[in-house]
Parts: C-alpha cells; structure tokens; sequence
C-alpha cells in the first residue's frame, strides 16, 4: 500500500535528478513524433513541458504523470504538413484539444459511463487499428533508406536495411530483455544503437551540429485557420482520448489513488486536451500521458507529482539548447525507420487488443459492419467532397463509426 504523504504534491530540490530521469524515460517517444512529422523537436520538448505544467494546474497537481507527443496524431500531421503546411496543420491539432474539453464537459455533467454510449470500443479499438495500418507504408519505405512516400532513395537499400533491423532488434531485445531502466527506454536505445552504426557507415553529417547555435529560441510556429484541417484531424482525437481514461487508471493503479474520482476523469481529459492545444499554439506535436514514464514511477515508487514538475522544467530547458535540436534532425531515415516498424504495428495491436478485452463478438451483423466501415475507410483512404471542402481517411473513419454506432439498431439476441 502507498501511503497518502508519499502521493502529495511536493516541490523540492532534492528531486530534481528523478524529474530529469523521468524525461529520460520519455525522451525516445518524445522527439521521435517531431522527428517523423516535420516538426522541431525543440519546440516539441518545450511543448512537452509547457503542457505538463498546464496539466497540473488544471488537475490540482495532484496526479504523477508526463505529458509529451502523441503517436497517435502521427498520420494526420504527416497529411496536414504535406497539404496545408505546418500553420493549417496546427489549427487542427488545437481544435482536436478543443474536442478533449467537449468530452470533459459531457463527463463532468453525465458522468464516465457518457464515453462508453458515445465512444465504445467497437469504434474506438477500428479507429486505433486504422492509424497503426496507415502508416505501415511510411515505416517500411523508411527502413528501406526512402524518404516517407517512398520517392526518393536517400540511402542505399542494403545499408540501410541492414541499419534499420539493427535499430529494429535493439527496441525490441531492450523491451523484452531488459530489466530495471533499460525496460522502459527501448526507443530511446533503439536511436542510440542504430545512430552509431550509421556514424560507422558514414551516413551522419554533422555540419548543422556544428553550426547550430548553443542557445537558441525553439522555431515557434503559430497556426492558421484552416476548416478543411479541422475536420480531418479532430476525429482522430477520438482514440487517444479513450485511452486517457487507461492512462489515468494505470497510474492511479500504480499509486493505490482513484483519479477518476479526484481530481476527477473530466479534470484530466480536460488537462490532456488543454496541453495539446497549447503545443498545438506553438508548432509542436499534441500531447498525452506516456506509459513509459507511469513504468517509471511503479519502478521507482516516486508517486511525489512534483517529480513531474522538475521533469516539465528540465524538458522546457533543454529546448533551448539548438546543437541537441540539430543533433536529433542528423538521425538517418533506417534508424526511424527501424523503430517504426515496431511501434505502427503495436498501435493495430492496441486497437486489436481493445476490441478482444472488450469481448465484442465480430461476427455480430451491427458489429461487423461498424468495424469493417471503419477500417476499409480508413485504410483506403475514402473521401467526402463538399465544393473545395474535403474530409477522408482516419477522420472520416472516426465520425463514420461514431454516427453507425448511434444510429445502427441494436441486433437482438437469438433465443
């Protein structure tokens, strides 16, 4: 049992190590999203910062947790850079932090059980599947030494295979194998790893290490308005938001506390989705509870939520450091590459794994067809057209199965 003293809110020098411990732990996760998508991994550890102080002002500081970039809005950033550019990109991202506040605000005055009438794992469980089968193309084209769209071949296929499944086995032995700290920083090796075999290959230039300033403002880069935006990356916000209410009982799990209950689900969705409109406000990538660093506090027992606080702080002060930036932008594409592989497919299996716990019975008229909907429209890429209005992809998927799940009959039950 964890005493009550331990899990109370303390700011102490003392901890200061542990907090930048803490951003150890998620520092992998943490620049790998800005490093696939476009973004400045600067501005997205400011963000991660910034997002995890907002957090806990608006939880009372009272739960343990990190906020930093979300895997889950990786292909609709991917599609929004490419379309509209980072500024119309941005604009969707905070109104999908908008969306998180609806939820709280639906929770706060029907209660938790309004997520599982409106959001139930038979859409939620499609809609994560659909964002891990998407961007299989992307990881394999990166492994394979291409850029994402598999158009230009920037390093030699054999090389960079061979790099790539270095990286690749690194995670994957570090995630199984591992014990202690080195269990929950497998990115993070898996980077480092295959980093160096690239630096033994010859593939790393560090000429923009060598010319990036010490010191340097993060690239702030402030939104735009943009409708069309808007309406293909908000739906997508409909999965991670489910899984906060995970995230927040694993580390209530973790602390022997029920956040649910205090500071309250509605109090930390709102938390969750007041930080990745914030990062969205400032051209970083949207934020959420990492699992790594709940790992850490269960391994560590540092329930103390002001660790958080030094981890924000030290997240915030290492933005300011441009060689770390440029140094991350040097990662060849096999290294990413590699990871992905492992980690786009651990979304499908999230989404799998949802939809098992949940005991849905697939073959069930009403659930097959919400389900098989969500995924061929969302991995075939269907599109609405409306004049110069255009929504496809994993938002369309989204909405879709939310208002199939509404308006579909319930299928009765066989005597």
């Amino acid at each position: 049992m964890v005493s009550i003293s331990n899990t109370e809110y303390s700011f102490r020098l003392k901890d200061s190590l542990v907090g930048a411990q803490m951003l150890f732990v998620a520092f992998g996760a943490l620049v790998l999203v800005p490093l696939l998508t476009g973004l400045n991994p600067n501005v997205a550890l400011f963000t991660a910062g910034a997002g995890t102080l907002l957090f806990q002002l608006v939880t009372k500081r009272s739960v343990p947790v990190f906020l930093a970039s979300s895997f889950a809005f990786i292909a609709p950033i991917i599609h929004g850079v490419q379309t509209w550019g980072i500024p119309g990109t941005m604009c969707g991202l905070a109104a999908a932090g908008l969306l998180y506040a609806l939820l709280a605000l639906l929770i706060k005055l029907q209660g938790p059980q309004i997520l599982e009438r409106v959001l139930p794992t038979i859409v939620t469980g499609p809609v994560i599947m659909v964002i891990g089968l998407i961007l299989a193309p992307v990881a394999v084209f990166m492994a394979l030494g291409k850029t994402g769209d598999g158009a230009i071949q920037l390093i030699p296929q054999g090389p960079a295979l061979f790099i790539s499944m270095i990286s690749l086995g690194t995670t994957i032995f570090a995630s199984l194998m591992g014990r202690g700290m080195i269990k929950l920083v497998p990115i993070l090796l898996g980077i480092v790893v295959g980093y160096v075999t690239c630096i033994l290959f010859g593939y790393v230039d560090f000429t923009p290490v060598l010319n990036a300033p010490w010191l340097a403002v993060p690239a702030f880069t402030f939104p735009e308005w943009n409708l069309e935006a808007i309406f293909f990356i908000v739906p997508v916000a409909i999965a991670p938001a489910i899984e906060h209410v995970g995230d927040v009982l694993a580390i209530g799990s973790v602390t022997n506390k029920n956040y649910l209950d205090k500071p309250g689900v509605h109090r930390t969705l709102l938390g969750d989705g007041l930080a990745t409109s914030l990062a969205s406000m400032l051209g970083g990538p949207p934020n959420t509870t990492y699992s790594e660093v709940t790992g850490a506090v269960a391994l560590t027992k540092a329930f103390n939520p002001g660790i958080m606080t030094w981890a924000a702080i030290t997240a915030i002060a290492l933005a300011f450091v441009g060689k770390l930036g440029a140094l991350l932008q040097t990662i060849p594409v096999p290294v990413m590459g590699g990871i992905m592989i492992l980690l786009f497919g651990a979304i499908v299996v999230v989404g799998m794994n949802s939809l098992v716990r949940a005991g849905k019975d697939l073959m069930d008229p009403r659930n097959m067809a919400i389900v098989a909907i969500i995924l061929v429209f969302g991995i075939g890429g269907m599109a609405f057209n409306a004049g110069e209005f255009t929504i496809k992809g994993i938002g369309l998927a989204g909405i879709v199965g939310v208002v199939l799940n509404l308006v579909l009959p319930k299928t009765k039950a066989h005597k």
